[in-house]
């Protein structure tokens, strides 16, 4: 199989089972709630750059990104089918998402099994990154 024979294109929708069949065969559908199909649902529709990479239809590759195509975009889920893996479908999903909003700064957050994956494709690790998972976490000082 040969990286030429992908097709890369952006998506304006994505069905759901598609997107959780690509997740699982991916290991991503570890991390992402792929058994709640109301949320999965919410996750596609409120995605605004979805770039997918198909072999004769399948799809075998996604990027699911955020963006306000201006100042930044954040790429939420990166997932590639295992078996498709170490062709260059993932630094090539990268790509297409980055040329979809090439002036905003593309961010992610990489999952644990992937850290070592991302500085290979040219990416910089910036260490100022903050999460807040549970608002109820946030420390807000009364005057």
């Amino acid at each position: 199989m040969s990286i030429s024979e992908v097709v890369f294109q952006r998506e304006l929708t994505l069905n759901s089972d598609e997107f959780i069949d690509v997740l699982s065969r991916s290991t991503l559908g570890e991390r992402r709630p792929i058994d709640d199909a109301d949320r999965i649902q919410a996750m596609l529709q409120n995605a605004n750059l979805i770039v997918t990479a198909r072999i004769d239809g399948k799809l075998v590759g996604v990027s699911r990104a955020l963006t306000d195509f201006g100042f930044c975009t954040y790429l939420s889920d990166l997932a590639v089918d295992e078996a498709y893996q170490k062709m260059g479908i993932g630094v090539r999903l990268i790509a297409e998402t980055k040329k979809h909003s090439p002036q905003a700064k593309l961010i992610l957050l990489a999952a644990p099994a992937a850290v070592n994956y991302y500085p290979k494709t040219g990416m910089t690790n910036f260490t100022h990154c903050f999460l807040l998972d549970n608002v109820n976490d946030l420390v807000i000082k009364n005057k």
